[in-house]
């Protein structure tokens, strides 16, 4: 073979670095391969908000972790806490009870200690005001259980873990796609990688899977999402396309989780097919809950105010592509407009305004003007104006009796300006994954662990079934990123 680590980690973002520090801590020498060229880099972890779930005890707890957090800042701020009983009560009810308890636990147990030994690396964190605090009184409250983001967002934390890596003498090789692994008796020893054009062989006593799911790959899409996936605009990097979970099948891996099941948002209409680091994760829509979303047909088909957005955005991009050509309308008037996230105000947005309703809806391409405009009248007459409406609660202010009630924040849609902004569905990660036990080793047909072999991030099956938790993902990364990473040094 051509050359020889202790461990080789496949990938370069969040799980993949992560990965690949823990492992350096124990002094082996460590390669990261990454299929992308070097300012492309970083998966899927580079295009995200950055936002991290983590269980906290209140103020304190994250002080420690955001050392910036001024005295004023906790002075007008509800933090509240976050438990681990919050944090596992979330991920069973999103999953519908069907994710894996021990990796469950083991990702909520570990989610403070791993944000700061990040922290000891070089990655800073903020409170997420403006996304997740409406003020009210003078007063933030955090919402939804989500509080923390890695400073810069995505970019941010890649960049902050990228470096970490050239200081601790971490070789990258870029523009490097791994194709399959060597085996030797049962151990993996090893995996031969395509670099820039030639065919190498890498020998490696430990090598670790952290480079996506199979997002990028519309003809894996329709095979296990299903038909109408291939229509799915993709959130992140193009370069996601299931090799690391293909290259684990092939040596014997057992698959795990939710295969028909994924991660997918409300996403500009007219973004381009993968996603564009000019403007990151600023195609989302997600201020949802304050209006309505009609269909071609001028119709609503899903209850915007069903629970917080952390707990809906991931699936309603599914509902989204099932609606006739793939898009909706979401609708908002003057009385919520100031609460839009700052993602509704980007140069690249398909945006409707006008100063009546009817003209709104008669300028919004694709749609049953008459039958929208008989939707919102039917759901102005339905709404609960004597409950007040609070943006950081959920506050019980709903349209009952409808085909499709909303539960909370429902506003009459009848005050000028109005505005519309199309959306169509953004997929950002697959559930279906490798089956891995708590030392991250994947696991063979017959749950045995294959030697030398261990996956995190995206690839791990078992954690996500239909939804998840806003800002699991990125926790999920740097936990089993981190235990692969040790775990593979003691092989």
């Amino acid at each position: 073979m051509d050359g020889r680590y202790d461990v080789v980690v496949v990938g370069a973002g969040n799980a993949a670095l992560c990965a690949a520090l823990a492992a350096r801590e124990s002094g082996k020498q460590v390669l990261l391969l990454e299929a992308a060229p070097i300012e492309q880099s970083g998966g899927n972890s580079r295009f995200t908000a950055g936002a991290m779930r983590v269980v906290y005890d209140g103020v304190d707890d994250l002080a420690t972790l955001m050392p910036d957090l001024t005295e004023d800042e906790k002075a007008r701020t509800d933090f509240g806490h976050y438990s681990a009983g919050d944090f596992l009560d979330d991920m069973g009810r999103v999953t519908h009870y069907r994710t894996n308890p021990e990796l469950a636990e083991l990702l909520v147990n570990r989610s403070l200690p791993t944000l700061l030994w990040m922290q000891s690396k070089g990655v800073r964190f903020a409170p997420i005001y403006g996304r997740q605090a409406f003020k009210v009184d003078g007063r933030f409250k955090f919402w939804g259980g989500l509080t923390v983001e890695a400073w810069g967002g995505g970019p941010g934390l890649v960049t902050a873990l990228t470096q970490a890596c050239g200081k601790a003498g971490i070789d990258v090789l870029y523009e490097c796609r791994a194709e399959r692994l060597v085996r030797k008796n049962d151990a993996v020893v090893g995996l031969v990688a395509r670099h820039r054009g030639q065919v190498t062989r890498i020998a490696a006593r430990s090598v670790i899977l952290a480079a996506g799911g199979f997002e990028a790959n519309p003809e894996w899409r329709t095979r296990y999402l299903g038909p109408g996936w291939d229509l799915a605009k993709v959130r992140g990097s193009r370069f996601n396309q299931g090799d690391g979970i293909r290259m684990a099948l092939e040596a014997g891996a057992a698959s795990c989780g939710h295969w028909s099941g994924c991660h997918a948002v409300g996403w500009e209409r007219n973004a381009p097919e993968f996603g564009d680091l000019d403007v990151g994760d600023g195609f989302q829509k997600h201020s949802y809950p304050f209006g309505i979303m009609l269909n071609a047909k001028g119709r609503r088909f899903v209850d915007e105010g069903a629970d917080f957005r952390n707990y809906t955005y991931a699936k309603y991009g599914r509902v989204i592509l099932e609606q006739p050509g793939q898009f909706a309308w979401q609708i908002f008037d003057r009385k919520v407009t100031h609460l839009l996230r700052d993602e509704y105000r980007i140069r690249q947005v398909t945006k409707v305004t006008a100063a009546t309703i009817e003209e709104l809806i008669r300028r919004l391409e694709d749609v049953d003007a008459d039958a929208a405009l008989a939707e919102i009248r039917a759901f102005n007459e339905a709404v609960d104006t004597d409950t007040p409406f609070n943006p950081n609660v959920k506050d019980g202010r709903s349209a009952p009796g409808l085909d499709v009630p909303k539960s909370n924040w429902a506003n009459r849609i009848d005050e000028p300006p109005f505005e519309a902004y199309s959306v169509t569905c953004g997929i950002t990660f697959t559930f279906g994954g490798l089956s891995i036990d708590e030392s991250a080793r994947v696991l063979d047909i017959n749950r045995a662990p294959i030697p030398g072999l261990y996956a995190a991030g995206e690839m791990v099956g078992g954690l996500f079934y239909f939804n998840y938790p806003g800002g699991t993902g990125l926790t999920s990364g740097a936990v089993f990123g981190r235990i692969a990473g040790e775990t593979a040094t003691r092989h």
